[in-house]
């Protein structure tokens, strides 16, 4: 007979907006690995919350069994793309301060955040795996997002937990990272007592050794428990977790912006150093206007600091030569003119995103070139928020709070808040980052549709091929 660990018998959460279609019924056994699997929205962090005990019950138990003891939650731990925030009052931190070296002091060093969970020589060896060791000797708010994530996972594997949740761990995962992480995870629950419940938006993440796979449909439908095997094999299943519409979006009429330049961007030997680390060494790139390209390279290879001279957030563009729009850098151009001309968005730009207005004022406040998210909008900008968020299918999402969002969710509100000022260049750094497979397709298809208008320049940041546009077809590689 196997063992159950934890089993949740008909619980329904207190709060009406968490619950499910109908009670919460879940056990989880010695030996089984699972994955929680559905579309963006449908409640599946809400299930690791109820694992983990942080939902207050109307009705039903929670009942926690390891090792034939009462220890509780405090053997689960999660990882998940927010929970940077819990370490080290990171969320007192801001977006352009990792750019200024004057203003990093206080963010803690890697090696020190862990030196009491366990031995140095404990620390070298599981970093090792990982191929990251140099990531010790890092200050926490120099690493990239890739980086943070692998930080985040390595730190809840080194409490010994014994049940690890996974909320999305293959996002901002360059490919290599992403098969070291299967195959450290492997490793692991061959030796140890762990059972790995993992959050997953597309199918084909799921990993080898899931034994089991719960899924959850829109609107917290819940689905049948299954065995991987049968999960497989099961013909409508995906389509019914997916429903894709592939038609072509109608984007909104708007006055085109200003065309007269030539090249986009021009980096000349482009040199960042922060002390005796160099970032990027002599770098020589060219984009012209209306041409379309993939910025390709692994975890920290230094895209996200390219990105932020292009974008005007690091002070070191100024001691480099680099154009924008036909203009250099530091000719007497404001940072908001050069903001005004393109769309952003990126994973850390969403993860610095803490503040929690309505989700249809900060896709507004892409109008403002900042996160000047209270600056009051006029009737017409409100509108055209409304219309990208329509196009992006988030409407209903409008008057819910940022913070209230599911990560995929949050990601639909960032990437409307880049299109809403039809900009001329836009910069998409893993713009699918946590979406489900469906809103894969239809982001994608939007993105299509924009830059098929006239002279629209992009840069496109991925770590999956198969997410790169059909309309890209240039490519720059960072090593």
């Amino acid at each position: 007979m196997e063992e159950n660990i934890i089993m949740i018998r008909e619980a329904v959460p207190l709060r009406p907006e968490y619950r499910f279609d109908r009670p919460v019924n879940w056990s989880i056994e010695r030996g089984q690995h699972w994955a929680i699997i559905g579309p963006n929205g449908s409640g599946k962090t809400l299930l690791t919350n109820m694992l983990m005990g942080k939902l207050v019950l109307k009705t039903g138990i929670i009942d926690y069994a390891f090792n034939n003891d009462r220890l509780g939650v405090e053997q689960i731990e999660a990882a998940s793309f927010q929970d940077v925030h819990a370490i080290a009052d990171y969320q007192n931190f801001y977006y352009q301060q990792r750019w200024n070296a004057s203003e990093i002091a206080d963010s803690p060093w890697v090696r020190d955040l862990l030196k009491d969970v366990v031995s140095e020589s404990q620390l070298q060896d599981l970093f090792s795996l990982f191929g990251l060791s140099e990531l010790l000797d890092k200050q926490l708010i120099l690493l990239s997002n890739g980086e943070l994530r692998k930080f985040s996972i390595i730190r809840k594997l080194l409490k010994k937990p014994r049940i690890l949740i996974l909320d999305n761990p293959y996002i901002g995962l360059d490919s290599s990272t992403r098969v070291l992480l299967n195959d450290l995870l492997n490793q692991i629950i061959r030796r140890e007592a762990l059972n790995i419940v993992m959050v997953l938006s597309n199918p084909a993440e799921i990993p080898d050794f899931t034994t089991h796979v719960l899924p959850v449909f829109h609107h917290k439908r819940l689905g049948e428990s299954l065995t991987i095997s049968t999960f497989r094999h099961h013909p409508t299943l995906l389509n019914e977790l997916f429903p894709c519409d592939a038609s072509m979006p109608v984007l909104p009429v708007q006055q085109l912006q200003s065309t007269d330049y030539n090249i986009a961007l021009k980096l000349q030997n482009v040199h960042i150093n922060y002390g005796k680390r160099v970032i990027i060494d002599r770098i020589n790139w060219s984009v012209k206007k209306g041409e379309k390209w993939a910025l390709l390279g692994p975890n920290g290879s230094g895209k996200s600091t390219l990105l932020s001279l292009i974008y005007a957030d690091n002070p070191q563009s100024y001691a480099n030569s680099l154009y924008l729009f036909d203009k250099k850098r530091g000719s007497g151009e404001s940072i908001w003119e050069i903001k005004k001309r393109i769309g952003y968005v990126s994973p850390e730009i969403h993860l610095y995103c803490r503040r929690n207005p309505t989700s249809i004022h900060l896709v507004a406040s892409g109008f403002f070139d900042s996160d000047a998210i209270y600056t009051k909008c006029n009737t017409e900008q409100l509108q055209t928020a409304r219309h990208w968020m329509d196009i992006f299918g988030i409407t209903d999402l409008q008057d819910r709070p940022f913070l209230q969002l599911s990560l995929g969710e949050q990601r639909l509100v960032m990437l409307a808040r880049a299109f809403v000022k039809n900009p001329e260049l836009l910069i998409l750094d893993e713009p699918l980052h946590g979406l489900d497979v469906s809103n894969k397709i239809s982001v994608l298809n939007i993105i299509e549709a924009f830059c098929n208008q006239q002279d629209k320049t992009m840069i496109y940041v991925t770590h999956y091929q198969d997410e790169i546009p059909s309309c890209v077809d240039k490519y720059f590689v960072m090593e």
